[in-house]
């Protein structure tokens, strides 16, 4: 059992034999992940490569599958099972832009995936080293081999980029929000002050003396 998560030794590692794969293959991730962004999804890519060729791709898309499971490892997973027509992916390898969360850590080692290649580390729900590593988890029946930081600084990038833009999207919709509301508001007072109610007399009307107060009307 192999697990070389950067997160977890605290240093950089040697590169692995095959270092130059995997750089190539995070590479084709991140073409997935800009597919993500494209739709509006947090821009996470992955590639399951078997035997040196890709097998499956998949990228975030919670947001328009409306599940809350589809993250970028549970799409590829589920294409190359429904292509090999097993759910279990022995000899495989899945590269992805984001250190895997829980739920698609559990799911890569049900899936008995040989190795897990990551980009970014996530240090708030990153499950391969960052908060926890369940692929060190002694008590678990399958173990994969875990290489972390591979091509981290152009994941990373472009989440930031990615977050950098919505905040700043955020930003203008709020400012034109609050444009429309004190339009809203100026219209209001506006209308309010054509409702001020009038006199009679500011009516047309004109108040007979017999409408006074005091006067006696004869028979």
């Amino acid at each position: 059992m192999q697990h070389e998560s950067e997160a977890e030794h605290g240093h950089d590692l040697p590169d692995p034999p095959d270092a130059q794969a995997d750089r190539a293959f995070m590479r084709l991730a991140l073409d997935q992940a800009q597919n993500a962004w494209l739709l509006g999804e947090v821009p996470v890519g992955a590639v399951l490569v078997r035997e040196g060729r890709v097998l499956a791709t998949g990228y975030n898309r919670p947001v328009g599958d409306s599940d809350p499971t589809a993250h970028a490892e549970i799409v590829a997973l589920r294409q190359a099972a429904n292509l090999m027509g097993n759910y279990r992916l022995p000899g495989c390898t899945l590269y992805v832009t984001l250190e895997p969360c829980a739920m698609c850590a559990m799911a890569l080692l049900h899936a008995r995936v040989q190795r897990v290649v990551f980009g970014a580390f996530d240090p708030k729900t990153g499950a391969g080293g960052s908060v926890l590593n369940l692929f060190a988890e002694s008590r678990l029946n399958h173990h994969a081999q875990l290489h972390g930081g591979v091509e981290a600084a152009a994941c990373g990038a472009l989440l930031q980029e990615f977050f950098r833009e919505r905040r700043r999207l955020g930003a203008q919709a709020r400012a034109r929000d609050a444009e429309a509301a004190d339009a809203a508001d100026a219209a209001d007072a506006a209308d309010a002050a054509d409702e001020v109610p009038r006199s009679p007399t500011q009516e047309g009307i004109e108040v007979s003396h017999l409408d006074q107060p005091g006067e006696e009307f004869d028979d």
